[in-house]
């Protein structure tokens, strides 16, 4: 069976305190596609930050004094360094106009996934990563799940950069009824040899699919609807996906 992603139409400009699970199922009618069993839903972290109220106006932010120095050494506002430290456990690196952190969430990531991207208000507005993208994820799931009578998933995806490689890929922040990993180790490949450190990110492979189709800019697609993901679908997380401190060979 193919995989088909299908960007949904017609979402609005979201609010925060905005219902997305309605917001889906009204644009998903108009795309005339009816929920199945195993069809995933996957939402870029901007709706649902926004939705969440995880915006912040730079100019009701008090810099700390931690703050101003990183912000003097990378040439950023230390208002908005300031957030990026709230945001963070720790401050791999930097240098003017840089910041990499590990991202309280566990992930690595740049500026904590800050961002003043596709963020309307007046004044400096930015917008934070959800507060646990894992648990908006089952809610959204939930409410689809009660509203179709159908097995689903879904996941928050982000755009982030790799150490060794240039330019920003989808990757999954927050998943609910679906896998993070598939674990092939112990399977045999097609000459027979068993596979002995096979595991795949299946999550962070569907959603660099899913940003491919969503894009970056002004297209307004932020959600996607799949159908035809090549595994079974089971509790997932992000903690799955993340690479223990001691065996990273970057940190």
């Amino acid at each position: 069976m193919p995989i088909i992603f299908t960007s949904l139409p017609a979402i609005p400009i979201i609010q925060s305190g905005d219902d997305l699970v309605s917001i889906i199922l009204a644009s998903l009618q108009q795309a005339g596609i009816n929920l199945l069993d195993a069809d995933i839903l996957v939402l870029a972290q901007k709706i649902v930050s926004k939705a969440e109220g995880r915006l912040f106006n730079l100019a009701q932010v008090t810099s700390s004094e931690a703050a101003k120095q990183l912000a003097a050494a990378t040439e950023k506002d230390p208002r908005l360094v300031e957030l990026i430290l709230r945001e963070s456990r720790h401050v791999l690196r930097s240098r003017p106009g840089s910041i990499i952190v590990e991202h309280r969430l566990g992930f690595v990531c740049a500026s904590a996934g800050i961002d003043h991207s596709n963020v309307q208000g007046e004044g400096e507005w930015v917008l934070l990563l959800p507060e646990n993208p894992d648990a908006s994820a089952q809610r959204i799931r939930a409410g689809l799940e009660e509203a179709s009578g159908k097995r689903l998933g879904a996941m928050i995806i982000d755009s982030h950069g790799r150490a060794w490689r240039l330019g920003t890929v989808g990757v999954a922040i927050g998943l609910a009824g679906l896998p993070g990993l598939i674990d092939l180790r112990g399977q045999p490949d097609l000459f027979g040899y068993t596979l002995r450190i096979t595991l795949i990110g299946a999550a962070d492979e569907l959603a660099a699919g899913a940003s491919l189709v969503m894009g970056q800019a002004a297209e307004g697609t932020p959600v996607v609807h799949v159908r035809g993901f090549p595994y079974p679908l089971s509790d997932g997380s992000l903690q799955e996906l993340l690479r223990p401190r001691e065996s990273d060979l970057f940190r």
